[in-house]
């Protein structure tokens, strides 16, 4: 994405360059974060346009469906099974991974920002989760619930996190200069760790798998938009034109 970025950024300059006299060279990063503002905004009031479906018959027998089909499988291991990723998914879980991740950072990459990001990205996910519930206003299943709940419904919050967190913690594994196999066993780790969060809300009874869909996609619009904002605060960095 660097790469791709500081095409896009000199392109973007020598086009200023040439068609304007007095020209700015920040000018380039300004209408690139404007323009990564403008698509992250239009992808959140699609998400909110897209939960006017939620109060579709079909949206129903889609989530009962889906449901009923969860639940099925239950059984005491699964139950302490998808307990445990519940867990993992909430506050004090992150907290516990948040301590492994700044003592690898520091430890073995010699790099504590990637904690700062990930906490920030975390923080993020987390604070438009409950602005979008209390917009959205959705009750939780009418079913039996395996564990307490005392939020709304959609989106997921569970799901959104471990999206956002989880997600950006693979775009940071891509990054590190690792053996392939571990870097492959990590990544495969982390995929596992998001589906079985948001399977584990269904499987619990506390969510509608729409829920789930809408936490994931509101999630991975935080990883793409931190992303883009961090390699291009990278750049500003590097670049010595800024």
């Amino acid at each position: 994405m660097k790469q791709t970025l500081f095409s896009l950024i000199k392109t973007l300059r020598e086009f200023l360059a040439n068609k304007l006299n007095q020209y700015n060279t920040t000018l380039p990063y300004v209408i690139t974060v404007i323009v990564a503002l403008i698509v992250v905004v239009g992808g959140i009031n699609l998400f909110i346009e897209l939960t006017e479906t939620l109060k579709t018959d079909l949206l129903a027998t889609y989530d009962t469906t889906i449901t009923d089909y969860v639940i099925s499988y239950r059984s005491p291991n699964l139950t302490s099974y998808f307990k445990f990723m519940t867990n993992v998914g909430d506050v004090y879980g992150y907290l516990i991974v948040l301590v492994i991740f700044l003592l690898l950072s520091l430890l073995v990459f010699k790099r504590w920002k990637y904690v700062v990001q990930a906490t920030l990205v975390l923080a993020l996910a987390t604070v438009s989760n409950m602005m979008l519930k209390r917009f959205i206003d959705r009750a939780r299943p009418g079913i039996e619930h395996l564990v307490s709940v005392e939020t709304l419904s959609y989106p997921s919050g569970h799901a959104m996190s471990a999206m956002a967190f989880y997600g950006f913690l693979i775009f940071l594994v891509t990054k590190f200069k690792i053996h392939k196999i571990i870097k492959y066993a990590l990544i495969a780790i982390l995929i596992l760790l998001i589906l079985s969060i948001g399977i584990s809300r269904i499987y619990l009874g506390v969510h509608f798998p729409s829920d789930i869909a809408g936490g994931f996609i509101a999630g991975f619009i935080w990883v793409v938009f931190c992303v883009l904002v961090f390699d291009l605060i990278e750049l500003f960095r590097k670049d010595p034109k800024t």
